[in-house]
């Protein structure tokens, strides 16, 4: 059975780039353009093995989005990827403080999405 990712971000030429790579991957993509739409998702009958949401967003940003996952039982421990342009240490900490499992840097490199994808996500 494939998994499942939710890639969240306000870019449309990021979805589009993050799908074709997890679709080559084998994994079946649902996207979001904000937090706000990627946590109504994930409070739908959705099952999800991975998520990768940008950092600045519109409506929810990534950090705020990422702490409504955490406090939702079925998705506690999903593993969660960062995809983000930025590189300020106040950031990475403050990423780090709420269980980021891994950041994927922009521009995306396909190899580099797969790599950290194929670390945190159980076989």
């Amino acid at each position: 059975m494939s998994k499942t990712a939710l890639v969240v971000d306000d870019s449309k030429a990021i979805l589009a780039l993050m799908r074709n790579v997890l679709d080559v991957a084998g994994y079946n993509v649902i996207t979001a353009l904000d937090g706000k739409e990627g946590l109504s998702l994930l409070k739908s009958d959705v099952k999800v093995d991975v998520i990768i949401t940008d950092l600045n967003m519109p409506n929810m940003d990534g950090i705020t989005f990422i702490w409504e996952i955490r406090k939702l039982p079925k998705y506690m421990f999903t593993p969660i990827c960062m995809l983000t342009t930025e590189s300020e240490q106040a950031k990475l900490e403050e990423g780090e403080s709420i269980s980021i499992d891994a950041w994927i840097n922009k521009p995306v490199q396909p190899v580099n999405v797969l790599n950290i994808i194929k670390q945190i996500v159980p076989s």
